[in-house]
């Protein structure tokens, strides 16, 4: 319908209101349902070339949004385009994601920041690496990391206490 529209009076941009946490919805639906590690983009070229598709909001908690708008006294209008209905997947997910915030907050920030922060050498799609063709003495992949991360995954001693 977008690209319709677009096309009957000859837009070339197409402005989504997909916020942050559309985007996170989308990875763990794709993720948990759908098999696949992918999200949304926040610019995309349409699959006919015709179109780009732009989502401003990308950066944007769901939560912030609605607290400018409440402020600005701006309508929430509910879209049931996007399976937003009660018990749908989405809803499930939604749900999920906003336990996650009360129980680890910063945890949504993360996995977000981890879309942005892909290693492509470290998962395991043949495509995007050539893992038959590595041998000894290859150079190491640009920007890869090291062998293990540098990083703590130790629990928080707040985060030790909502668990138990």
């Amino acid at each position: 319908m977008f690209y319709r529209v677009a096309s009957e009076i000859g837009a070339t941009r197409i402005a989504l209101g997909h916020h942050r946490d559309d985007i996170l919805k989308n990875l763990f639906l794709n993720l948990f349902y759908g098999g696949k590690l992918k999200a949304m983009p926040p610019k995309l070229v349409s699959d006919d070339g015709r179109h780009i598709v732009i989502r401003p909001l990308v950066y944007c908690k769901e939560k912030d949004l609605a607290a400018c708008a409440e402020v600005e006294g701006f309508p929430i209008i509910p879209c049931n385009l996007c399976g937003s209905q009660k018990n749908m997947l989405r809803q499930v997910v939604k749900e999920m994601m906003q336990q996650w915030d009360k129980k680890f907050p910063g945890r949504l920030e993360t996995m977000f920041t981890a879309l942005r922060n892909v290693q492509p050498s470290h998962l395991v799609d043949n495509v995007l690496h050539d893992f038959q063709g590595l041998k000894v003495g290859d150079k190491p992949v640009v920007d890869s990391d090291t062998v293990f991360d540098q990083v703590s995954f130790e629990l928080r001693s707040e985060e030790i206490e909502r668990i138990e």
